[in-house]
């Protein structure tokens, strides 16, 4: 059992984390006790569109960042069920896999409310109280202009009650280990943005690969304890450049011949709700 006030970990030099089988279970190494803290709170109100940063936030048991993915985009030839609104795979709305052209977009949402502000190179191009018919339709009429014509459709700005419009079903919360991602630029050999990989915790102060040896473990992040459930499978949507919406990098490839996988980053479930603000430790127990 992993306790303490740090998190420990076992550093393994070679990150050969193909196997799910965590390190410290298969390699003998040394313990060494690191400080892990949040340099990022993320959310993307709108499925595929760029982040919102938060300085602290309230997790719920079983929930994700609050408004977290709470919209999508789906195009007219989408299975989405506006009348029986629910969850549904990526495929069916407008995606950065894709559609790399809105990583150029980014979205702010208003708790209180309810107005959905999409920005470009920082200046705001639309905004519409999405609570309302008439508020949705400008938030669509702009996405309409601003998307390549073909035949999937205009999209249309749909939500579900209670969901998360995530790659996963499950409200998970994604972390992303800020030295993991720079032991993938030591591969690639140029700068990876860490934003490539849309998490909602960015982690830092541990050794690369660290979180592999988390999973099945819970944490405490601020007032909120996690459970780590899973290692987080990446697709193309990581080729995107997120200030540039070029696809200009093969992370995928990068993963697979660097280390033998295509993951990087964890999810996480709230088992005790709190809040969480920037700077917070995080602590294995």
């Amino acid at each position: 059992m992993i306790t303490g006030d740090a998190v420990r970990i076992k550093v393994n030099n070679s990150h050969d984390i193909a196997s799910r089988v965590p390190l410290a279970k298969r390699r003998g190494y040394g313990v060494r006790t690191m400080a892990a803290h949040i340099t990022d709170i993320l959310r993307y109100p709108v499925k595929g569109l760029n982040s919102e940063r938060l300085d602290a936030t309230t997790l719920s048991v079983g929930g994700g960042i609050p408004n977290d993915r709470r919209f999508a985009m789906a195009p007219t030839s989408s299975r989405f069920d506006s009348e029986h609104p629910a969850w549904c795979a990526k495929n069916e709305f407008l995606m950065l896999m894709k559609d790399e052209r809105l990583a150029l977009l980014a979205a702010r949402f208003d708790d209180a409310t309810s107005v959905l502000t999409i920005n470009r190179d920082g200046k705001q191009v639309a905004r519409g109280d999405v609570s309302t018919p008439m508020g949705r339709v400008l938030i669509e009429q702009f996405l309409a202009a601003f998307m390549p014509t073909g035949p999937r459709g205009n999209p249309k700005i749909v939500t579900a009650p209670g969901t998360m419009f995530t790659d996963c079903e499950t409200p998970f919360i994604s972390i992303i280990n800020l030295a993991s991602v720079r032991d993938i630029e030591r591969v690639a050999r140029r700068t990876v943005d860490p934003f490539r990989f849309r998490g909602n915790l960015h982690i830092d102060g541990l050794e690369p690969w660290a979180e592999t040896d988390w999973i099945g473990h819970t944490c405490k992040i601020g007032d909120a304890v996690l459970r780590i459930a899973e290692p987080t499978g990446r697709c193309a949507a990581t080729s995107v450049n997120p200030e540039t919406a070029e696809r200009d990098m093969n992370i995928l490839l990068a993963l697979k011949q660097g280390f033998g996988h295509t993951q990087t980053g964890v999810y996480a479930e709230v088992l005790e709700g709190g809040a969480i603000g920037v700077n917070d430790a995080l602590t294995l127990g």
